[in-house]
């Protein structure tokens, strides 16, 4: 936990440190990194990228600023929102599997506690790991909508979490949890099915960037050499 006396209260401002602890919750329970480690290295890389450029390139004035910029905000890029949104995608691919079990649970019999149990128990993915920790927070005295409510914190997809939220109102108000996964299953089987037409749609795009790459040089090769050739010989 970040004490009052650590560094980085004293150069960030507490508005950017809020930030990214929101980010980093959004790694979920099996998050590495946590805000003071990540600030502190960050900074310490930063100032030791800086120093070595200034003292040994040419035109350090401009190169040591513009070099540890460049290094402050990739680092943030690659591994913080990089790593974030390929983690919503990937909790967005498990999500109809995870929900689907879930649903079956709940046709069963099995009340929701322990249809999200049961799905766990079958299905072992980022998203059974993130309701997981949802139990054992139930476990330990929280209800079921709070426990809820925190796993929203700690998904970075508004997909799942928007059915996280169905979830917890149909629970919460009487409505039928099954209805809601039903309705819940059909749009995430709808998404997947307009990501796989949109991938096939950019295949041409692809073949032809590759086409232009590749091909055209090769042919234009193929219909000059011969007349280079024939200059040469001729020379």
């Amino acid at each position: 936990m970040r004490t009052r006396q650590s560094i980085i209260n004293y150069i960030y401002r507490k508005e950017d440190i809020d930030k990214f602890d929101s980010k980093f919750k959004l790694f979920g329970a099996a998050q590495k990194f946590n805000t003071e480690a990540f600030l502190k290295i960050r900074l310490f890389t930063s100032s030791s990228i800086f120093v070595l450029v200034f003292l040994f390139a040419n035109n350090t004035f401009i190169v040591a600023p513009l070099i540890t910029l460049l290094y402050y905000y990739g680092m943030t890029y690659l591994m913080v929102d990089k790593p974030l949104k390929e983690r919503a995608k990937t909790l967005e691919r498990e999500a109809f599997y995870y929900f689907e079990v879930l649903t079956l649970s709940l046709e069963s019999g099995r009340n929701l506690e322990m249809a999200i149990e049961t799905a766990c128990t079958y299905i072992k993915s980022g998203i059974s790991q993130e309701f997981k920790e949802t139990l054992y927070q139930v476990k330990f005295g929280k209800s079921l909508s709070e426990a809820l409510d925190d796993m929203r914190m700690r998904i970075p997809s508004e997909i799942v979490n928007n059915i996280i939220i169905n979830v917890m109102q149909s629970s919460l108000f009487g409505n039928s949890i099954l209805n809601t996964m039903y309705n819940q299953l059909d749009y995430l089987r709808d998404k997947q099915i307009m990501e796989v037409k949109a991938e096939i749609s950019k295949i041409p795009t692809k073949i032809s960037i590759f086409s232009v790459i590749f091909f055209v040089p090769l042919i234009l090769m193929l219909i000059i050499a011969p007349l280079v050739i024939d200059y040469i010989t001729n020379l």
